[in-house]
């Protein structure tokens, strides 16, 4: 900071604005098909497909763990769900409201979040991102990069 200048307060997050932040921006070119269904996404299901890039935007605004469990209708495996394990212990799914066919999660494990760049889907990441960024205001920096 130069001298003489003074750090501009920023007014605290609640849960509800992070909330707010990433349901407004889902979208088409965010989305991940079902990897089983391949079901398109939909203004009337906004969180299919969105679980994965959600739960690392989580976890770049507050921390711990990202959780993955298998996801099942009718018997057969559909895909995966990705959520969030807080540093207290909590679990947070801000997607889990995209299952409205009967679908069942089962029980998640904590996986590792990889440093820096994913695998799959890493441009969506970026997108979603920099929409919450948007509604928010300046993030904590990418992990890893």
């Amino acid at each position: 900071m130069l001298a003489g200048m003074t750090p501009t307060p920023r007014t605290p997050w609640t849960l509800q604005d992070i909330d707010r932040a990433l349901r407004a921006s889902w979208s088409a070119d965010t989305c991940c098909p079902s990897d089983g269904t391949r079901i398109a996404w939909s203004p009337d299901n906004p969180a299919w497909g969105h679980c994965d890039i959600i739960s690392l935007v989580v976890n770049d605004l507050l921390g711990g763990e990202l959780v993955l469990g298998e996801v099942f209708h009718g018997g057969e495996r559909e895909g995966y769900h990705w959520w969030n394990r807080l540093p207290s212990g909590i679990e947070l799914d801000l997607t889990r409201e995209q299952f409205v066919r009967g679908e069942t999660v089962t029980e998640g494990r904590a996986v590792e979040r990889p440093a820096g760049r994913t695998r799959r889907r890493w441009e969506e990441y970026l997108v979603l991102r920099g929409r919450v960024e948007g509604r928010l205001g300046p993030l904590p920096p990418v992990p890893g990069l």
